[in-house]
């Protein structure tokens, strides 16, 4: 069970000369158990700030974060995050990275090694246990922080524009490979994107983001069946979906161009 509650969450933002901006208007918005869910919005609407809050990197200004009923105040291993950078220690294998929280937890050696090795298997990087991040390209690089992530099994994934500086090609292939491993463990998944196809291609809701200062706008279900396939985007429901919520961001971007 691991259901997120966001309860009335704003930030404001001070400047050293006591300057105020407002990021996030109050934000109200539940993620249900094995749900998967993308926030969808134009660059500087708050999005990422909404997910570092729910990570508990940042505070809010006004409201609260529930998860299972209990309030964020801070990091903890019951959120895994993967950031848009690449986050893997630069002195450490693949293996270490992926073992590191595992180690933090004080599990066995032995624990620590069949978990790490599950997770690089799942997502494509059997053979490079042994190899550092510089050894790799971005997108194996990220499959990595997915594998770190995971591997320490958080109730909720949480993911900012991971696949945002990958080449369309691996970026294709890191959305089909992480909705793979999603089918087939049901984790809750909260992923921000600016990418519109990519919102509907994962999600099984979207959540659409305003221009600064952020809230929610509009919540789409999407009720594509599971398994997908990247053929869906070429069907005419999903260009359907697609055409709705290009609309809703092209008004949101004219908006912010306008302040």
């Amino acid at each position: 069970m691991s259901q997120l509650s966001i309860q009335g969450v704003s930030r404001v933002f001070e400047s050293g000369r006591g300057q105020r901006t407002q990021a996030l208007m109050p934000v109200d918005f539940e993620v249900r158990d094995n749900d998967f869910v993308t926030i969808l919005g134009p660059s500087g609407c708050g999005k990422s700030t909404l997910l570092r809050i729910v990570a508990g990197l940042d505070h809010p200004s006004t409201g609260r974060v529930l998860l299972d009923g209990q309030p964020v105040q801070g990091p903890g291993a019951d959120r895994g995050m993967v950031f848009q950078s690449y986050t893997l220690f630069p002195w450490l294998t693949i293996e270490q990275n992926v073992r590191f929280g595992l180690r933090e937890r004080g599990m066995s050696e032995t624990a620590q090694k069949e978990r790490a090795d599950f997770f690089i298997a799942r997502v494509g990087l059997r053979g490079f246990e042994q190899h550092f991040p510089k050894q790799l390209s971005g997108g194996m690089q990220q499959r990595t922080a997915i594998a770190r992530a995971l591997a320490n099994d958080p109730k909720i994934l949480l993911l900012d524009e991971p696949f945002g500086a990958l080449d369309n090609q691996t970026r294709v292939l890191m959305q089909e490979l992480l909705l793979g491993i999603w089918e087939a463990s049901r984790k809750t998944v909260l992923f921000v994107t600016h990418d519109i196809d990519e919102a509907i291609f994962m999600a099984n809701r979207v959540a659409v983001f305003s221009a600064r200062p952020g809230r929610i706008k509009t919540e789409l279900a999407v009720d594509f069946p599971h398994p997908r396939h990247y053929t869906i985007k070429t069907s005419p429901e999903f260009m359907d979906l697609k055409a709705r919520l290009t609309e809703e961001i092209r008004a949101e971007s004219m908006a912010a161009a306008e302040h």
